[in-house]
């Protein structure tokens, strides 16, 4: 059974990127999580969530597929793993959080940094990633 929200913090709450990954952009609402913190990831221009003194925001994402959900566990680094956290408003939702030995880095990623210097390029990656893992199931 897929969970049934997913909160989205850093890339995936990009309309180009989801579409490149699942061809859509889920039914979504703005939302926020208090004691989380959105980070820097060591030579990545994506983030990681962990646990910090801060409110991470970004989107609930809703009625994901199963499928869906298959191709972003695919998708997601394994520096991550699905946590369910606690939003300020009172829902819940799961998250890619950075699991306890990741590395992270001391600043707050910048999602209009991302945006500005890295979104093109980072949909592409992805389009390139979505047409090999299709390729590997096809043949698999």
């Amino acid at each position: 059974m897929a969970p049934e929200a997913l909160f989205v913090y850093g890339s995936l709450q990009f309309p180009d990127v989801l579409f490149a990954l699942i061809d859509r952009v889920p039914d979504h609402e703005p939302a926020a999580a208090k004691g989380w913190r959105v980070a820097t990831l060591p030579e990545r221009v994506y983030p990681g969530l962990v646990s910090g003194e801060a409110t991470a925001r970004g989107f609930l994402l809703t009625g994901l597929a199963p499928e869906e959900w298959r191709v972003l566990d695919a998708f997601e680094d394994p520096v991550y793993e699905l946590t369910r956290i606690d939003l300020i408003d009172g829902r819940h939702g799961w998250a890619y959080a950075c699991n306890p030995d990741a590395e992270v880095g001391a600043d707050d990623w910048s999602a209009e940094e991302f945006e500005t210097r890295h979104l093109p390029a980072y949909v592409e990656r992805c389009a390139a990633w979505r047409r090999r893992y299709e390729n590997q199931a096809e043949a698999g």
